[in-house]
């Protein structure tokens, strides 16, 4: 009797690697491979996965940057530390192929996959790879990017989209979505897994502001760490709107929106694309090597959404930028309609089939 297959998964920390590696797993399940993942105890995956019913394998692994002296002495001795787990993982997984997705265990994972000879893909989710996935692009099998030119330089890698949850895939067209609707504009506001609280502290003053007939549907994803501060925001102000600190169904949220207020991270941007959604980028100014607004490019240099830089997000420009918004229906249909061109609902497959092609080396 034939041997199952085994793929090790490596993606943590937030929703951004996490969720679209368990698109690729699925994928992965459907093709009749078994599939087990690599992450740590802090980041989503400790949750997320072993809800999804896959089996994680957690090591003892953070960043590096912004740390202090003393952690940067005791840097190697906790990545070699890293390594040896992982190595010890992989022993006891025996996987036919290691993917790599991002977080911080992918490093360490990457590493032992090589020592042992096991065929490594990677797959980089921003428009700049990480520091990660440009090391470990040295000794992978096969690379693969989300957006053009996320390695510089580099001359073997194919672009493939980000991998997302299925129902998103199976959504209308927006030109099927959008001219049945008419009253108010729908707003989606989402900061990404855990929140964004530079939109969440202006955008309820941004609405307070407005003529009470003005305003649009509001269902608003805070975040965790902001929800309750938010929410009580909303009602000290009198503004009714749907405020909730995660969405687990976002194919049901892109779906309801006309217009989506948002981060630029990899993976809204992916779905957002899919989805076929009038968005307004506002990308996190501190993310490493700025690569939120390398992201959002992708859309808005195609007039497929709107790209507001955060310094540029003051309570007056964005009531400027929403009343436009909210008084032209044929714009927000026609950045749908672009944005849905651009998107890649097949990158799922592809990463799952180049990870089998990987096992047949």
């Amino acid at each position: 009797m034939a041997k199952q297959p085994v793929a090790l998964i490596m993606a943590g920390g937030t929703g951004g690697h996490v969720f679209p590696a368990l698109a690729t797993a699925h994928e992965l399940q459907k093709q009749g491979v078994h599939v087990e993942w690599l992450g740590t105890q802090k980041g989503i995956e400790a949750r997320v996965i072993p809800d999804a019913g896959i089996k994680l394998h957690c090591i003892d692994v953070a960043g590096l940057r912004g740390k202090g002296r003393l952690s940067l002495l005791l840097a190697p001795f906790k990545v070699l530390l890293a390594i040896w787990q992982a190595l010890s993982v992989l022993r006891n997984v025996k996987p036919d192929v290691v993917l790599g997705m991002g977080g911080f265990a992918s490093g360490p994972g990457g590493v032992a996959a090589k020592l042992l000879g096991k065929p490594l893909v990677i797959h980089e989710q921003n428009a700049i790879a990480g520091m990660t996935n440009k090391i470990l692009s040295r000794m992978a099998w096969r690379v693969l990017e989300a957006f053009e030119d996320a390695f510089p330089g580099a001359t073997e890698t194919e672009t493939v989209g980000n991998p997302v949850r299925g129902p998103i895939l199976g959504m209308n067209d927006p030109r099927e979505r959008y001219p049945q609707r008419s009253g108010r504009i729908r707003l989606l506001v989402v900061g990404g897994s855990l929140g964004a609280k530079a939109i969440n502290d202006v955008l309820p003053h941004v609405l307070a502001d407005l003529p009470e007939d003005q305003r649009p549907e509001v269902w608003h994803q805070t975040g965790k760490r902001t929800f309750e501060e938010t929410q009580e925001r909303y009602q000290q102000l009198g503004i009714d709107a749907r405020v909730v600190p995660f969405i687990e169904q976002m194919d049901e949220a892109y779906g309801w929106a006309d217009l989506v207020l948002c981060r630029s991270g990899a993976l809204t941007v992916s779905e957002l694309a899919i989805a076929g959604v009038a968005a307004i980028l506002v990308p996190f100014p501190f993310a490493v090597d700025d690569h939120q607004t390398e992201n959002a490019r992708y859309l808005a240099q195609l007039d497929a959404a709107k790209l507001v830089p955060q310094p540029t997000l003051t309570a007056d420009y964005l009531k400027e930028l929403l009343t436009e918004q909210f008084n032209q229906r044929e714009t927000l249909l026609d950045m749908a309609t672009k944005a849905r061109a651009l998107g890649r609902p097949e990158a799922g497959q592809r990463v799952a089939e180049v990870c089998l092609e990987a096992m047949k080396r």
